[in-house]
């Protein structure tokens, strides 16, 4: 009797084991058909179409005060893009939001930094906030170009011939020359940046992703800025309004100054396109109007805004330049012969913003007032030159 009970334990023991075993088998063979189907349809689906390969993108950083006043402008400009090909930072003073309230641009929305400084001008802080902005667009592994605006910026053509233009060099664009004649230069700097290191140039520069990690990670020359590098008090309380025969006193504008020594110092000026991509008017001294003349590249207003304005600055005549002994292009007190190159294409070279276009009201009525006095301005825009 006990014999049977036992035979029976191990029959039934015996029968569950071989259940289970093909329950399990079963799963196993219905988990591999799954999967190779699930397999065979993505790679039909990946023979169909590609997988999509991310294109680099370029960074727009705006060095802003508060709101961006010309962002319909922009948001035009940036709705020229199909393919997620830019990013945009922006640097105000800190606590400012990018709200419905403050931007009518969605590209703008909560594009603040929330890590921003004030920014006093002649002062060091305008390039922390330079590296500040750099270092939050780096985070985006796709950014491969930076370029840096104010808020008084507008693109002088459309999205797609930007990107195309500034996307096929392999260079920075960066304004850079030795200026002899300025005594900008503070000897304590030395030995710390030579004065054969020492550059001048616009701020407007773009910047590849390799220049503007070095511009981030720099803790050599930027400290000497930070110490050496002011613009006197006496050029801060009259920058407004300069006496017209132009005397000047050993002052040194950081912004102007630093990308330029710090790649010079760095020996990568091999790698920079000699100009800038963005239109300043400096060339006043014959203005009768004190409010154009000074520190500060002249506001147009909007009865210069016309046509033929746009046109002439879309197009720049190449001016040659002397290269001095250390390579570095010079310059005299022509700030208007900032664009060089001597191995440029052809006679003309192409600039593709324009800072300072208008000032506006506080209701910054723009699109009739620009359409009335400017005819083809916003058609000059959009279409590709």
């Amino acid at each position: 009797m006990m014999m049977r009970r036992s035979n029976s334990q191990k029959f039934h023991h015996r029968w569950k084991r071989k259940l289970f075993a093909m329950l399990l088998l079963g799963f196993s063979f219905v988990t591999f058909v799954l999967m190779e189907s699930q397999y065979r349809r993505i790679k039909m689906v990946n023979l169909i179409s590609p997988p999509l390969i991310r294109k680099p993108k370029i960074a727009f950083l705006f060095i802003a005060r508060n709101r961006i006043p010309l962002d319909l402008v922009w948001d035009v400009f940036f709705r020229g893009d199909a393919e997620d090909r830019f990013s945009v930072y922006v640097h105000p003073r800190p606590g400012f939001l990018l709200n419905a309230a403050t931007t009518r641009s969605t590209y703008f929305l909560n594009r603040q930094i929330n890590d921003s400084i004030q920014v006093d001008w002649g002062e060091a802080s305008m390039i922390q906030a330079e590296r500040i902005l750099l270092q939050n667009a780096l985070t985006d592994r796709f950014n491969e170009r930076f370029i840096f605006l104010s808020e008084s910026c507008i693109p002088l053509y459309n999205f797609n011939y930007t990107y195309d233009y500034i996307m096929s060099a392999s260079t920075s664009f960066v304004d850079s020359f030795t200026d002899k004649n300025e005594d900008r230069y503070n000897p304590r700097m030395h030995p710390v940046i030579p004065v054969e290191n020492w550059r001048k140039g616009s701020q407007w520069v773009v910047l590849t992703r390799k220049h503007a990690k070095i511009v981030v990670q720099d803790n050599t020359v930027y400290p000497m800025f930070e110490q050496h590098c002011k613009a006197s008090y006496l050029i801060i309380l009259s920058c407004s309004h300069l006496p017209a025969d132009g005397s000047k006193e050993h002052n040194c504008i950081p912004d102007e100054h630093y990308v330029q020594t710090l790649l010079a110092q760095k020996g990568l000026e091999g790698e920079i396109t000699r100009r800038s991509l963005t239109h300043s008017s400096w060339d006043l001294s014959s203005s009768r109007n004190h409010e154009r003349r000074g520190w500060h590249p002249v506001t147009y207003k909007l009865a210069d805004a016309t046509p033929q304005l746009i046109q002439s600055i879309k197009i720049t005549s190449i001016t040659r330049l002397s290269t001095d002994e250390n390579g570095a292009l010079a310059r005299g007190n022509r700030p208007v012969a900032s664009y060089s190159q001597e191995n440029s294409h052809g006679l003309l070279l192409y600039v593709f913003l324009i800072c300072l276009l208008l000032e506006f009201s506080v209701k910054q009525q723009m699109e009739p007032d620009i359409e009335r006095n400017t005819g083809s301005l916003g058609r000059e825009f959009v279409d590709t030159s």
